[in-house]
């Protein structure tokens, strides 16, 4: 590798991945994965279950060793440099992984001994972490018997306790509700303000529309990496949105067009996605028999959806 992958590269860059492969038997988990994240940012990884999602946070955080290929977290090559680098970074697991029978302040004093955090650092850092995320009700309660939400919040509280430059969040949101989560986000975007760079695992798309820059994964290739809204720009889709009677009849009848990548019925409208390459894309759809004359075409802003879509050719669902 050049001196560049070791030396200066780092500097700019949280993590610096190149050619990353993990493979477990016949089965690539990970294949070739390129990947460059900027300190200071929040960067998503989207993609279905069995993307490889938690494959390459596990790789990223030196949990697991490469098959092939060169990563360096922070400075640390790995997975050389995995016990320099565990003191360095923060990580939240999909499930909840902190002690049922012990409170919520047992827990944070447990993580932080783990940590070396001194008995003056402990006090005062649990204080501020019980106020920050809302705990300080809950401090004497049993960790098993709180809400999703609750848990959630004393997760990312344990996972940042020594104040880590990197935090990986493995689909954290994944069993909370739509207002928890927006709250969990706020954490997450006063954190990067503080000069944490978080790396966060979602397979819901407006969760990923919050993300500085996005990965999109599919059977553990990227198939495309750039902001949401760079992606929404360049797409190799256009979307033209159809209001109609009978949806589902001319759904089945538009996707067996060449041109058509997919089409999907989101309340009264039907969402279709045609080959940029189709200089005409409403008349091409005006002229097929499944519609008529009053149906009504319109060409439409992608969603990151749509991009998912594209990307990954999920489509026909």
């Amino acid at each position: 590798m050049s001196t560049d992958f070791h030396s200066t590269e780092h500097d700019e860059f949280a993590i610096n991945a190149e050619k990353l492969c993990k493979n477990f038997g016949a089965l690539t988990a990970v294949s070739s994965l390129d990947l460059k994240v900027e300190k200071q940012t929040i960067y998503g990884f989207l993609g279905p279950n069995g993307s490889g999602k938690t494959t390459a946070i596990r790789l990223l955080t030196g949990l697991l060793k490469p098959t092939s290929g060169q990563v360096n977290v922070l400075g640390c090559h790995l997975p050389q440099e995995a016990n320099k680098l565990r003191l360095k970074i923060g990580y939240m697991t999909q499930k909840f992984s902190l002690y049922d029978d012990l409170t919520v302040k047992e827990n944070l004093q447990f993580i932080s001994r783990i940590y070396g955090l001194t008995a003056n650092e402990q006090k005062s850092r649990l204080s501020e972490l019980l106020s920050t995320h809302q705990l300080t009700q809950q401090s004497q309660q049993l960790a098993g018997s709180m809400s999703g939400g609750q848990k959630q919040r004393l997760a990312l509280a344990a996972a940042v306790i020594h104040k880590p430059k990197l935090l990986f969040l493995d689909e954290p949101t994944s069993a909370v509700d739509p207002q928890n989560r927006r709250e969990f986000w706020e954490q997450l975007f006063d954190l990067c303000d503080q000069g944490t760079t978080i790396l966060v695992s979602t397979h819901y798309m407006d969760e990923a529309e919050r993300c500085h820059k996005l990965a999109i994964l599919e059977n553990g290739i990227k198939r495309a990496d750039d902001s949401p809204q760079a992606l929404m720009n360049n797409m190799t889709t256009q979307v033209v949105e159809i209001s109609a009677n009978n949806l589902r009849h001319i759904k089945d009848n538009l996707i067996k067009l060449p041109q058509v990548i997919s089409a999907a019925q989101l309340g009264t409208h039907l969402r279709v996605l045609v080959n940029k390459n189709e200089s005409q894309p409403i008349a091409l759809l005006q002229q097929q028999p499944c519609l008529k004359p009053s149906d009504k075409l319109a060409i439409v802003r992608p969603s990151l959806e749509d991009v998912f879509v594209s990307c990954t050719g999920q489509g026909v669902a």
